[in-house]
């Protein structure tokens, strides 16, 4: 899979790709990120890549013209499923669209900044426009990188155990159960016994039961949506 970036403030993707599962990923050939400085893209002086709102009020608008010289740049490259506009007033990211997501071949994220971007390029550009939650960042630099985590996490071969990614929380729209892990009793604190029974069907049930059981405790309202 490729996902390609583009942001105003590129130094703030260094690190998110640079370690853990995304490195493993990139280092077996599986995920290829790239991060498009948008100020590349720019033919105004002191590269710059936004302006006042028509009308008035507070605060900075991206310009329509540096970020369609960046897209149209990278689409004569490559051919996206989907351009994604992070945004406040995006459909809110779940587990079931990083899944859909996952079976794409190539991605262009565009990052956010100031007050957005030129509603130009919203209408004519961008396929789908996504948000990470309910509150407002100061840009969508951190926004994307919860996206390709959660996304590359579900390509074939990323994980060491592929079917890590499949007991997730929301795979099944439930909770995760709880676990567990040696020593078998810590404090007078033990681990529950049909844990360690080695009986896989008793243990599975268990497990459903758990997750049910915490879903309705913590989250009812995914019991409310999905049973």
């Amino acid at each position: 899979m490729k996902i390609d970036i583009i942001s105003v403030v590129p130094e703030l993707l260094d690190s998110p790709f640079a370690h853990s599962i995304m490195k493993r990923a990139k280092d077996k050939g599986l995920l290829e990120v790239k991060v498009i400085n948008l100020r590349d893209h720019t033919n105004y002086p002191r590269a710059q890549v936004d302006d006042y709102a028509f009308g008035g009020g507070a605060g900075m608008v991206m310009m329509i013209e540096p970020l369609v010289n960046a897209i149209e740049s990278l689409q004569k490259e490559t051919t996206y499923d989907e351009v994604i506009y992070l945004t406040p007033d995006g459909e809110t990211f779940n587990q079931r669209m990083a899944n859909q997501l996952s079976l794409k071949n190539n991605l262009l994220i565009i990052c956010g900044h100031y007050k957005g971007i030129d509603q130009r390029v919203r209408d004519h550009f961008i396929t789908k426009e996504i948000s990470i939650g309910d509150y407002v960042l100061s840009g969508g630099e951190l926004g994307a990188a919860v996206l390709v985590d959660a996304i590359g996490r579900l390509i074939p071969g990323v994980l060491n155990d592929e079917t890590s990614a499949l007991t997730d929380s929301f795979q099944d729209d439930l909770l995760a159960p709880p676990v567990y892990t040696r020593p078998e009793e810590f404090r007078g604190w033990k681990v529950p016994d049909v844990l360690l029974s080695g009986n896989h069907k008793l243990i599975e049930e268990w497990r459903m039961e758990e997750a049910l059981k915490r879903t309705e405790e913590k989250r009812p309202d995914l019991l409310d949506e999905n049973y």
